[in-house]
């Protein structure tokens, strides 16, 4: 029989978790500095304080169970595909890993789009199918098909619903009218399991963005929302003067009546 394949909050205390945690905390924290708005939620996985580098005043955890340690901002648990805000109303929506750990990864995007203003972004982080990673899960699943999982079915990612990858995911966000702004990829370590040898390998990630970036284990992905037929205007400052329509002018008047005159 094959291990068991653990919890998704479980394996993020795994050393190929905390691997992969660092990379999308670097990333997101980057994306999010220079967003501005009001308001702000993160959707799923408290140990990931991703807004913790944004400045928006309005701030918000929320999680599926409430099963999670206390973050600093403040948090609430709801359903992710029916959240407690009006249409257009969150300027930035945090994703990390919350499509792959979601009963229905469509409602929940369609969700984020009802809840973001026009112009508002959403941030996802998401394991890649098409990885090293991926690719010994997949053999740890063959071995197991075969009979030889006791010895050699031991799986290496968590549990999840369905890992999306970037190219589907980008369709989904296309056919809900966002525009793609960031996308990036990391992870291209071999697939090992201990922290040491994680580390021994940090060298290819230098080179796997170089040479083969669609494959890293893991990827993030920035999107805006955009609004068909909206356009953004500033405030008018000076009100325009409005014209008359073929003006006359009253001594070109006094003259066209002294020439009527005359011709009698």
């Amino acid at each position: 029989m094959s291990e068991p394949i653990i919890s998704f909050q479980d394996w993020l205390q795994t050393p190929p978790g905390q691997y992969l945690l660092d990379w999308e905390r670097q990333q997101v924290s980057s994306a999010v500095t220079d967003i501005f708005g009001y308001h702000a939620i993160q959707l799923g996985v408290s140990d990931m304080d991703g807004l913790h580098s944004n400045r928006m005043p309005h701030r918000w955890l929320a999680e599926q169970s409430s099963d999670f340690q206390a973050p600093s901002q403040p948090a609430f648990v709801s359903d992710f595909c029916a959240l407690p805000f009006p249409a257009n109303c969150l300027d930035l929506v945090i994703m990390p890993h919350t499509l792959e750990c979601s009963l229905d990864a469509h409602e929940t995007l369609r969700e984020v789009e009802r809840v973001l203003v026009a112009e508002g972004r959403v941030v996802i982080c998401g394991i890649n199918p098409l990885s090293f990673w991926a690719l010994r899960q997949a053999r740890a699943s063959l071995w197991v098909r075969l009979g030889l999982g006791r010895f050699l079915g031991q799986s290496y990612l968590p549990e999840a619903q369905e890992f999306i990858g970037y190219w589907r995911l980008r369709d989904w966000l296309r056919l809900l009218g966002f525009e793609i702004e960031v996308v990036r990829f990391g992870g291209y370590s071999p697939a090992v399991r201990t922290a040491k040898w994680l580390k021994r390998f940090a060298w290819m990630e230098r080179w796997g963005a170089r040479w083969w970036p669609i494959f890293g284990a893991m990827y993030m992905v920035v999107a805006v929302k955009k609004v068909r037929g909206l356009r953004l205007m500033g405030p008018a400052w000076k009100a325009k003067k409005v014209r008359a329509v073929n003006p006359v002018s009253a001594s070109r008047q006094a003259h066209d009546a002294t020439r009527r005159e005359t011709d009698a």
